[in-house]
């Protein structure tokens, strides 16, 4: 763990999502040092779900050692910002230390204030467990995410550099090695299991998949294998020669069609694939008895997806989540949004047979 040094003494921090989460991991690293916090979030009122207000944040940030204002804060609202900043100048003076969620400002921005204001972005080496990752990943998906420390670390690495250190893209890992931080089983949820990478980094595939393989992780998150017969001994119907993945995979929807999924649904979804096997496909679940299959469906389809077709076939055998491929940016959805969640919802069903 990065030590505190006290460096930020009586800097002011605007802090946008700081009632929970990363946000609040920031804001409470600070608040050791005796930093003034403007906790800039949503939740004034308790939600049913997700733990803390800007009010709850607020306590902990004066037991921690800082001081806080808690503001009400939609970042959409430009007015709401507007009112917070003039809160924080009067209650503090000024806010010296901004954190934002705009990365592709960086560059413009540290140009623009160079000299003035220092502008970088942090981003996760692995996934980090908050309350957003367990609605997306599911159950079991903490044990392959760091803590919020380690972010709330490499932040706090950051803003105590000098105005110089500018304009950079920074993964929280690699600058916290350059720190000097050699252990980082101390930011994991689970020490020794495989992590999993950031949805919007590359990952280092190779290593993955060794260390997933010899500590078992989550299929949900294995990286993805060429499929094979082998995966399939429970297809009492599987052809004497191997199909294509995405074939394979359209030829068991094919078997799994039935009057139940076509009266529930009753939509039909289209499928832009991108690399191998790239073209159109389709599933017809509003046609009497249904169909799957490669070209356009029979009639206009309600919901147009677009995605590689290897990530495809990991939506479709249960490796990857649809509301995961969404947010990640591995799919594209255009239309009937309630049928293409409906179709998440089939995918849970003919995951077993897949």
């Amino acid at each position: 763990m990065l030590p505190n040094t006290g460096k930020l003494a009586g800097c002011t921090l605007f802090i946008t999502g700081a009632s929970r989460g990363i946000g609040k991991a920031i804001a409470l690293k600070a608040a050791k040092d005796g930093a003034n916090i403007v906790i800039a979030a949503k939740t004034a009122e308790p939600h049913r779900t997700l733990p803390g207000t800007i009010y709850t944040a607020a306590a902990e940030i004066e037991a921690a050692g800082g001081k806080a204002l808690p503001c009400v804060v939609n970042v959409r609202e430009e007015q709401q910002v507007i009112d917070a900043v003039e809160k924080a100048v009067k209650t503090f003076g000024a806010y010296t230390i901004s954190k934002y969620g705009m990365s592709m400002c960086v560059l413009g921005m540290a140009e623009e204030f160079k000299g003035e204001v220092a502008v970088n972005a942090l981003w996760p080496k692995t996934a980090i467990h908050t309350a957003a990752m367990d609605m997306l990943g599911g159950h079991g998906i903490e044990k392959q995410c760091r803590k919020t420390d380690i972010l709330a670390d490499a932040a706090y690495c950051i803003l105590t550099k000098p105005k110089s250190f500018t304009g950079n893209f920074i993964i929280d890992e690699v600058l916290l090695r350059e720190e000097g931080v050699k252990d980082f089983d101390v930011y994991a949820i689970a020490p020794g299991h495989p992590l999993m990478p950031d949805f919007f980094l590359d990952a280092e595939t190779d290593v993955t998949d060794r260390k997933q393989e010899q500590y078992g992780a989550s299929q949900t998150f294995k990286e993805e294998k060429k499929l094979s017969s082998s995966q399939h001994e429970g297809l009492e119907s599987a052809p004497a020669k191997s199909l294509s993945p995405v074939a394979e995979t359209f030829r068991v929807i094919q078997g799994a069609m039935s009057e139940e999924y076509v009266r529930t649904t009753q939509g039909v979804f289209q499928f832009e694939l991108s690399g191998d096997e790239g073209g159109t496909w389709y599933i017809d679940l509003k046609t009497k008895g249904g169909s799957a299959g490669f070209g356009k469906p029979s009639v206009a389809a309600d919901v147009v997806m677009s995605m590689s077709s290897a990530d495809f076939v990991k939506m479709f055998t249960g490796k990857l989540k649809p509301t995961l491929a969404f947010m990640s940016g591995k799919l594209r959805i255009k239309g009937n949004m309630t049928l293409a969640i409906k179709l998440e919802k089939m995918l849970t069903q003919l995951n077993s047979k897949l």
